[in-house]
């Protein structure tokens, strides 16, 4: 359709939430994913992705025309998308749902997990979603780690949705105390593409991460680093360390203090490096690696795999249960996450640790198994993975995910192997957002 025949602006009447953060409205018949609405919603939406063949289109609010009584105003201007739509820009991601209230979110979220589950796993239940513990009444300051991009000026950026444009921003109210008393926003990140940070929920010195442009000479990461020592020193009173990451390379460069963060679950002590993964809420660890203590039971001498097993969190209080009689293969794809699993576990002679692909170390270690963990990333595990999990006939399977999606396309190549959902546990460990955060049971009849 050209440009000028395209519709700017409609007024939807907005019906059930997808899954994405999404809300789905219908124009003349055609389907339209709207963003930072509610359902029952009336709004003005701006197409932001839309053709005369399109299948749908997509659109963002711009104007509420018939409030939902869960609508609350947004805590953070560079999100919230009518504010921005009165500046003629676009709302920064990460915060899509921070204008519904807290309870509405969990409900909606829900909802969508249930929806997933039936037409994807062909499972039909409600879903509850819990709030972390301890979880503050705003939903804020709960990420231990945030990832910004460097605008042109050097200064910390985020994108919006579907969007190369970089905004500036000068905060971030879902990341951590600990992340903002670092005032990075006063900092010259030129000569950086990306920056990353962690600060460990226990406390600690945080890492910053610089992801260095193509070509940026050493010199210039030295004065960034000592830029950030004098913003933190003058925010959080906290020594920080630097670090630079070249993910061509795969080489992590000390450039103050150290390469690495200490977490702790469960009473287990973890050293996760540079851009290693762990979980992002303050709460996540321990909520997760109780929830898997308590779902799956080891028992003393079982045999244990923990697959996509990263720094191992999971690992830890598996090999606990299984004890020195027992055996755990700890499998991760990532070296420098295997690295870490390494130091971490290095106090359990029950843990093989095997860096490499999921499908290939199983292919290669062949034998029964008790007990299956496996944590895949958000695309989840596929098919193969699946195959070869059921092939090793444990008595239970652990299954933590961070899409329902995906989680529910996997559950459903489970239960045509025979298996079953046993238990399920959603967690809202991103408020404020559309994902969420799962731990299932299965077993077979």
């Amino acid at each position: 359709m050209p440009q000028e025949k395209m519709p700017i602006d409609l007024e939807l009447t907005i019906g059930a939430a997808a899954h994405g953060g999404h809300f789905v409205a219908r124009h003349e018949g055609r389907v339209v994913f709207v963003r930072h609405a509610l359902p029952g919603e009336r709004v003005r939406a701006r197409l932001t992705d839309a053709g005369e063949k399109a299948k749908f289109w997509r659109a963002d609010t711009v104007e509420v025309l018939e409030a939902s009584p869960h609508r609350v105003d947004h805590f953070w201007a560079p999100a919230d998308a009518l504010r921005a739509a009165g500046r003629d820009r676009l709302p920064v991601g990460g915060a899509e749902f921070g204008h519904i209230d807290l309870e509405e979110q969990r409900r909606i979220k829900g909802a969508i997990f249930a929806e997933q589950l039936q037409r994807l796993g062909g499972v039909q239940q409600d879903v509850a979603v819990e709030a972390a513990p301890q979880e503050s009444a705003d939903g804020l300051g709960w990420r231990t780690r945030a990832s910004f991009s460097v605008a042109p000026g050097g200064k910390l950026a985020m994108h919006p949705h579907r969007s190369e444009e970089l905004l500036p921003v000068q905060e971030m109210p879902l990341a951590s105390g600990a992340i903002n008393a670092l005032k990075l926003w006063e900092v010259d990140f030129t000569g950086a593409d990306r920056v990353e940070v962690a600060a460990p929920a226990a406390g600690g010195a945080p890492l910053v991460l610089v992801i260095p442009s193509p070509g940026t000479h050493p010199r210039t990461l030295a004065r960034i680093a000592a830029e950030v020592g004098t913003a933190a020193d003058a925010g959080a009173g906290e020594t920080v360390s630097v670090a630079a990451w070249d993910p061509e390379e795969h080489v992590l460069t000390r450039l103050r203090g150290r390469t690495w963060v200490r977490e702790t679950a469960l009473g287990h002590d973890f050293r996760v490096t540079g851009a290693g993964f762990w979980q992002i809420h303050r709460s996540a660890p321990e909520v997760l690696a109780s929830a898997v203590r308590d779902g799956l039971a080891v028992q003393p001498g079982e045999r244990v795999a923990d697959l996509f097993a990263g720094a191992g969190l999971f690992t830890a209080p598996l090999a606990a249960a299984a004890g020195e009689t027992g055996h755990v293969l700890s499998v991760e794809g990532s070296p420098g996450a295997s690295r870490d699993a390494r130091k971490n576990l290095f106090g359990f002679p029950q843990v093989e640790v095997v860096q490499g692909r999921v499908d290939k170390v199983l292919r290669s270690h062949e034998g029964a198994l008790d007990v299956v963990l496996l944590d895949p990333p958000r695309t989840g595990a596929g098919r193969t993975v699946v195959e070869q999990i059921s092939t090793a006939a444990p008595r239970v399977i652990g299954y933590i995910s961070c899409d329902p999606a995906s989680f529910a396309r996997d559950l459903g190549w489970f239960r045509e192997a025979g298996w079953e959902l046993d238990a399920l546990r959603v967690f809202d460990l991103y408020p404020h957002t559309h994902h969420m955060e799962s731990f299932a049971v299965l077993r077979r009849p």
